[in-house]
């Protein structure tokens, strides 16, 4: 199916980038990828030059629209660590065989990541047998294509019976918003802007019971890492902090005009955001839950359901060997 085509012709090329990338050792300067309208704490250390004061390096910041561009750049060299890249898009990614690594839990976001039917259908969970036929705006390979792959399967749904376009979630939201789509899949303030024209269909609590859990990583390329890993614990430390110093409302008044102008969002829609996010602790994501295990069986499960669904063509057998957690240690201590 066109899926399949889609995301397979995308791996193909990761790999293929990914075997031709250059091995970078520790330069004057590297570039970080990041989302706009995803506001997080660490978007302040970024504004204020914390990164490259305690980096000893200059940092340069690109945003992307998806994980999977991510992904591209990383592969190509252009990028050397992505900022709260989501797990489906790196999980395509590794099973394709580009040679990335999870290097912390940058964010769990289960109420931030969705689909949104359009209100004219009036379908929720109880009939949303009433899909088949629909047109569906999904941004393939991202977490919002697992959820979005998970909710159909619960709802007993056949994929063969929709139209799948991919789209990234500013374009699906403009798409519903004009009812070219009769459901768009997303996150951050493109969710917000596609639930002013339809609904959820499940909660981000009734998506965790079904295991569906959300959460972004930050990633890079293993070789990379492997050469430069002092100065990714010293990033991953300045991040750690800014999450700390998020924790403490009484930083919010400072901080938060902050996190809002860099993420191209007005303070409001900034708070209501980041409300629904979950920055881990380092000691938690040195846990079990996270990167002492769960993780590492989440990555399998997502790679189990792409190639039930025939979005790619196999998993890895295990995906321990995608998680580093030697700079996450690192910071830990520092």
């Amino acid at each position: 199916m066109m899926i399949k085509t889609k995301v397979i012709a995308a791996m193909a090329g990761l790999a293929a980038m990914g075997a031709g990338a250059p091995l970078l050792a520790q330069s004057d300067e590297i570039t970080v990828g990041y989302f706009l309208e995803w506001p997080m704490p660490f978007q302040y250390a970024k504004v204020q030059g914390t990164y490259d004061e305690e980096m000893g390096v200059k940092v340069n910041w690109v945003s992307f629209d998806t994980g999977t561009a991510m992904s591209a750049a990383m592969a190509s060299g252009d990028v050397q660590l992505s900022v709260s890249q989501g797990v489906p898009p790196f999980v395509v990614a590794a099973s394709a065989g580009q040679d990335l690594q999870v290097l912390d839990v940058a964010v769990s976001y289960a109420d931030n990541d969705n689909c949104v039917v359009a209100s004219g259908l009036e379908i929720d969970k109880t009939s949303a047998d009433e899909l088949a036929g629909k047109k569906v705006a999904v941004p393939l390979g991202t977490a919002a294509h697992y959820g979005f792959l998970k909710q159909m399967s619960h709802f007993g749904v056949d994929l063969a019976s929709l139209d799948i376009v991919d789209m990234a979630p500013p374009d699906g939201a403009a798409a519903i918003a004009q009812g070219a789509v009769d459901m768009a899949c997303g996150w951050g303030g493109a969710l917000r802007r596609m639930k002013e024209h339809g609904n959820v269909l499940l909660t981000g609590a009734e998506k965790e019971e079904l295991g569906i859990l959300v959460f972004d990583v930050t990633s890079g390329p293993a070789e990379w890492v492997a050469e430069n890993s002092d100065l990714v614990a010293k990033f991953l430390k300045v991040t750690a902090d800014a999450n700390a110093m998020w924790a403490d409302e009484a930083n919010h008044a400072e901080m938060l005009p902050v996190i809002a102008k860099d993420s191209g969002m007005d303070e409001t829609a900034t708070m209501e955001t980041i409300e629904t996010f979950i920055f881990p602790t380092v000691d938690d994501q040195l846990g079990a839950k996270w990167l002492g295990g769960g993780a590492q069986d989440f990555m399998k499960g997502v790679a189990d359901v792409f190639v039930e669904a025939g979005s790619i063509d196999a998993a890895k057998d295990s995906y321990e060997n995608a998680v580093n957690t030697g700079p996450l240690t690192s910071a830990q201590g520092m």
